[in-house]
């Protein structure tokens, strides 16, 4: 499953340059799909296309968060999840929103680092 980030976050940023995929912002801050990713579109299970550098509404306005379309827990990069890892005040969780099994994190991996 993703990971996401409680309301007790700090905004320490402690989080945000130890993700492989770049699925950390900070709150407000829009973010892309290609960010740190080699995607150049991403396709809907309708269908329909976005360019991967078209700008995305943030998840979360206060607080740093994660989009879980980018999260893969470290899974074929690292053992444990680095945000989690160094988060100092361990609010870095599980999102019981999106549970993914491992072999769909590692394809997802695949998807964003072609």
């Amino acid at each position: 499953m993703a990971l996401y980030i409680t309301s007790e976050c700090i905004n320490c940023a402690a989080c945000e340059p130890e993700c492989p995929n770049n699925a950390i912002y900070e709150g407000g801050a829009e973010w892309h799909w290609n960010d740190g990713t080699d995607l150049e579109t991403v396709e809907w299970e309708d269908g329909s296309t976005i360019s991967a550098d078209e700008p995305q509404t943030p998840v979360d306005e206060e607080f740093y968060y994660i989009v879980p379309g980018k999260c893969t827990e470290c899974i074929g990069f690292h053992e444990e999840p680095q945000c989690a890892a160094v988060c100092p005040v361990d609010c870095c969780l599980p999102d019981p929103d999106y549970e993914e099994t491992e072999e769909e994190l590692l394809a997802k991996k695949e998807w964003l680092h072609l």
